[in-house]
């Protein structure tokens, strides 16, 4: 079985229906692109890693240990997918897991996770919904409003950007270039 960016789409597209979690795997897919060149990281290797990180995450929402991330890695193993994927996947994760982000690829993508979602949910409430409109400024408006996209855990996200040697407004800046960069793909050019 070839593993590609297509198997990858394939395989979340089996497991996931719901518009909003694609859209956040594909989100977080694009950022790990855009990072794989700054570390050095081969670009398909980490946007497979941030398409299939929540692969499983609809079917299996518990995070108690008995669902995410943990049901979907044997999936993902008699599929074949390689260890490098699959660790990473389970690093995204080690309150569940256990498995602690060792490589630049782990600990990007602790880092970018919870960060695409309030950079699409910044530019959701653009009059325009356009992500084109939005600024890093923006987001750092949000940001500080703990009431506005609420379950985002923006303490995990600046703990992570640290862990990544990255300060915050760049972090912020990439995420956000790579989403815009797609923003078609994401449904987050205003058209939807």
């Amino acid at each position: 079985m070839q593993h590609d960016r297509a198997a990858a789409l394939a395989l979340v597209k089996e497991y996931t229906t719901d518009p909003n979690l694609i859209r956040h795997m594909l989100s977080v897919e694009m950022a790990m692109r855009a990072y794989a060149a700054r570390f050095g990281g081969d670009p398909e290797v980490w946007g497979i890693v941030g398409l299939l990180h929540d692969f499983d995450y609809q079917r299996w929402p518990l995070l108690d240990g008995t669902g995410h991330p943990l049901t979907g890695v044997p999936i993902l193993r008699e599929r074949g997918w390689n260890e490098e994927i699959i660790r990473a996947v389970l690093a995204h994760a080690p309150e569940l897991t256990g498995v602690q982000p060792e490589s630049m690829l782990e600990k990007t993508l602790c880092a970018v996770d919870e960060l695409t979602g309030l950079v699409a949910a910044v530019a959701f409430v653009r009059p325009s919904k356009n992500i084109a409109d939005v600024q890093v400024s923006s987001v750092k408006k949000k940001w500080k409003d703990k009431a506005f996209a609420a379950g985002v855990h923006r303490d995990e996200i600046e703990r992570t950007t640290a862990v990544l040697g990255v300060p915050l407004d760049e972090h912020i800046g990439v995420v956000l270039a790579a989403m815009q960069a797609n923003a078609a793909e994401l449904g987050l050019d205003g058209k939807a």
